[in-house]
C-alpha cells in the first residue's frame, strides 16, 4: 500500500491531512507545506534551495489519471533510450522511484551519476541540493533537472553561506588564524577545518572547498571526521548536529568538546574558553524528519514486540540513537533488513516511504516504522508522476525545463570537496 493510499485512508494519523493532496496544490505556498518540515520556517535570507522558487506543472498534466502519466514516462524513457538517465532517492514515494535507473542514497546517486557519462539529460528524483551535486559532477554537456523546483530540503536552509562565513571569521578571531587562508601549526595541522553534510547547498560546498574542507554523507561520516582530523584540531561540522554529534561520539570524543554553534549569538553562544577546547563545532541544524523519533517510541516497540531489532539514521537525536540496536545511512539501513531473517520483526527510525519499501520487499518479516504518524519528508514528496512525465516529454521534445545550473565560480572549489568526499570510502 504506498503511503498517499495509507494517508487517504488514515488521515488523522498523519501529521496533515492535507499532505494526500498533489502537491501542485501548496507548491506555491509560502513554507515547506505540509508533513515532517511542517512546523519549520523558511529563513529570512534568499536561500539557493528550491523553496525560494517553486515552479508550477502545467495543467494538462494536472489533470491526467495516474495510469496514463506512468504509461507517458514509460514512453518517454523508451524514446530517451541512453541519453536519459533517472536518479531516485530512497526516500522517494514509490510512483516515482519506480521509474528510476538507480536508486539510493546520496553518495550513491552521486557515483551512479558518473556512471553514465553518455547520458544528455539527468533527472534527479530528489530534493535541490542532490541535483546541484548531479550537476557539479556530471560533464559539461549533461544537463540535470529537477522535475519539481519547490523539492527543498529544510535542513540545507538551516545553514546559509553569509551565516557559515560570519562563523568563520569568528573562529578564526579565537583561534588566531586568517580566516582567508588558514595555515597548519607546528604540527602541520589547521586550527579547524570545515565539513559539510551533503544536506547542504553548493555555496557552502565551495566554502569547505576553498578552505581545505570536505563534504561528507551519513554513509562516510566516519570516514570524513578521520580525514578531518589527519589534517586539523578541530571541525566545523554543518548542517546537522545530530549526524555530527553521534559520529564524533562514535569516535570517542566527549560531548564536552562538542559545543553547538548557534549562528544567531555571538561566538555561536559560547565563550573563547569553551571553544578553546573543542574537537568538533556543531551547527544548530536538524533534520525534521528524523528529529521525530524518541526513545519512548523504542520502548514502546519493545515492549509490544519482544526480541524486536532497531535501526536508525544518525539524523536521529544522540538519546535515540543509543537507544537503538544500530545506527546508519539509508544504505545501511537497507543492507541491515536485507541481512536479517525470516520472521524477524525489525522497528525503522528513518523516513516513512523506505520503510514501507522495505516492508513490502520482505514480506517474511515484520518491518516497521518507530513513529506511527504517516509523515514523509514534504518536500522529497513534491516530486510526482505528473512533474516527472511534464520534465521527460519536453525532453522528448527537445526543450529542456529546471534545469538546474551551478555557476562555475562556486562549481569549481564545490568539486574539490566533493571529489574528497568521493574518495573517503563508506566502511
Amino acid at each position: 500500500m504506498s503511503i498517499r493510499t495509507r494517508i487517504e485512508l488514515a488521515p488523522t494519523k498523519t501529521c496533515n491531512t492535507s499532505l494526500a493532496e498533489n502537491p501542485w496544490a501548496f507548491d506555491t505556498a509560502p513554507g515547506y507545506g505540509p508533513g515532517s518540515s511542517q512546523e519549520d520556517t523558511v529563513p529570512g535570507f534568499a536561500p539557493t534551495n528550491a523553496t525560494a522558487r517553486p515552479g508550477q506543472l502545467p495543467e494538462a498534466y494536472r489533470k491526467m489519471d495516474d495510469e496514463e502519466l506512468h504509461r507517458r514516462i514509460r514512453e518517454a524513457k523508451a524514446t530517451l533510450g541512453e541519453k536519459l538517465v533517472i536518479l531516485g532517492h530512497f526516500y522517494q514515494r514509490d510512483e516515482v522511484v519506480q521509474h528510476a535507473d538507480f536508486i539510493g542514497d546520496s553518495f550513491q546517486l552521486a557515483n551512479a551519476a558518473l556512471t553514465r557519462p553518455e547520458a544528455e539529460a539527468i533527472v534527479f528524483c530528489g530534493v535541490h541540493f542532490m541535483a546541484e551535486t548531479a550537476d557539479i559532477l556530471s560533464t559539461a554537456e549533461q544537463k540535470v533537472i529537477l522535475p519539481n523546483l519547490a523539492a527543498g530540503c529544510s535542513m540545507a536552509d538551516m545553514a546559509d553561506e553569509d551565516s557559515v562565513e560570519t562563523a568563520w571569521e569568528e573562529i578564526a578571531e579565537v583561534y588566531g588564524f586568517d580566516p582567508e587562508n588558514p595555515q597548519p601549526d607546528e604540527d602541520g595541522k589547521l586550527p579547524v577545518i570545515p565539513v559539510t553534510y551533503m544536506n547542504s547547498s553548493a555555496a557552502l560546498k565551495a566554502f569547505c572547498g576553498q578552505r581545505g574542507g570536505i563534504v561528507c554523507t551519513s554513509s562516510n561520516a566516519t570516514t570524513v571526521l578521520e580525514w578531518a582530523y589527519e589534517r586539523a584540531h578541530r571541525v566545523l561540522f554543518f548542517p546537522d548536529q545530530h549526524l555530527g554529534r553521534n559520529t564524533a561520539k562514535a569516535m570517542g570524543i566527549p560531548l564536552e568538546q562538542m559545543p553547538m554553534w548557534n549562528p544567531r549569538q555571538p561566538l555561536g553562544g559560547n565563550s573563547a574558553e569553551d571553544l578553546q577546547e573543542a574537537k568538533v563545532l556543531l551547527w544548530h541544524g536538524f533534520c525534521s524528519v528524523h528529529k521525530r523519533f524518541t526513545v519512548e517510541q523504542i520502548d514502546k516497540a519493545r515492549q509490544e514486540h519482544p526480541g524486536v531489532k532497531v535501526i536508525v539514521h544518525p539524523e536521529c537525536p544522540m538519546p535515540v540513537v543509543d537507544a537503538a540496536d544500530e545506527a546508519g545511512s539509508t544504505d545501511a539501513i537497507r543492507k541491515f533488513v536485507e541481512a536479517s531473517q525470516p520472521e524477524d520483526v525489525i522497528a525503522v527510525g528513518t523516513e516513512i516511504n523506505m520503510v514501507n519499501r522495505l516492508a513490502a520487499e520482505y514480506p517474511d518479516r515484520t518491518i516497521f516504522c518507530l513513529d506511527p504518524v504517516i509523515c514523509p519528508c514534504s518536500t522529497m514528496y513534491r516530486i510526482h508522476p505528473g512533474y516527472l512525465a511534464w520534465v521527460l516529454e519536453d525532453l522528448v521534445a527537445g526543450e529542456v525545463s529546471n534545469q538546474i545550473t551551478v555557476p562555475e565560480r562556486i562549481a569549481t572549489p564545490a568539486k574539490i570537496a566533493l571529489d574528497r568526499m568521493l574518495a573517503a570510502k563508506p566502511r
